[in-house]
């Protein structure tokens, strides 16, 4: 596993797909929260909160983590090696979970120079400091498991063909029907009688309850499940090829 690990964190930073998507989120987060108007704008909104900037991140992430995790899989199928990797005495469940901590590395490293907005909207605070940490970091938690749980689904995607555009939108679709497409549905009439267990599966649900500041096991379970489940899913793909 260690050796898959590395040599997808080296494939990400010696091309620009790493710094892209680092580049790109950044950016995109900054506008929103501090040049854009509209409520997602802190100076606008007069409070010291980042809530704006756990609001718009599972959105920017629901294009960036696919955009990382699209070539995992399917750019190995196109190009053969995929056939040398499974030849060579790695797992499959090595070769999955080396693919999905890589990604993962990757999002918790575009992630940390955010914390440049929690010192400054700290520093707008009145006093100083004014800031509701148990939120602030509750939710950076909650972020990093729905990061988790959009990387197992990405790498998923991507075991299932050999193109990578298309790994990428059906990543896209996977992870916008988990974070917000189950509790859409959740809420029609006709689908009232499954409401609750369509709530339960989504990821929106469980991201909010994690960012209000307080960890309950019941978040923390099904994200380390949702996670398990697609990695598994990945690592029985894989095992196909063999039948």
């Amino acid at each position: 596993m260690k050796a898959i690990f590395i040599r997808e964190l080296q494939n990400f930073f010696s091309s620009l797909t790493g710094y892209v998507i680092a580049i790109i989120f950044l950016v995109l987060t900054g506008l929103f929260l501090w040049v854009l108007p509209g409520y997602t704008n802190i100076l606008d909104s007069g409070y010291a909160t980042l809530e704006s900037l756990f609001y718009i991140a599972p959105w920017l992430f629901l294009f960036l983590v696919p955009a990382a995790t699209m070539r995992m899989f399917a750019d190995e199928k196109k190009s053969g090696t995929i056939e040398l990797i499974l030849t060579r005495p790695i797992s499959d469940t090595a070769m999955v979970l080396g693919k999905f901590f890589a990604s993962l590395v990757l999002v918790a490293i575009v992630i940390v120079p955010t914390f440049i907005f929690v010192y400054s909207v700290s520093n707008l605070g009145n006093p100083s400091g004014n800031l509701d940490w148990a939120a602030t970091w509750g939710s950076y938690i909650g972020l990093f498991f729905l990061a988790s749980a959009y990387a197992a689904l990405g790498v998923f995607a991507s075991s299932l063909t050999d193109n990578m555009i298309v790994a990428f939108l059906l990543a896209v679709a996977l992870c916008f029907v988990f974070y917000d497409g189950l509790a859409w549905v959740a809420e029609l009439q006709s689908m009232e009688w499954a409401r609750s267990a369509l709530l339960t599966l989504s990821i929106s649900e469980h991201y909010s309850s994690v960012s209000r500041g307080v960890i309950d096991s019941r978040d923390v379970v099904y994200f380390l499940s949702i996670s398990s489940v697609f990695l598994a899913l990945t690592r029985l793909k894989l095992q196909s090829r063999r039948w």
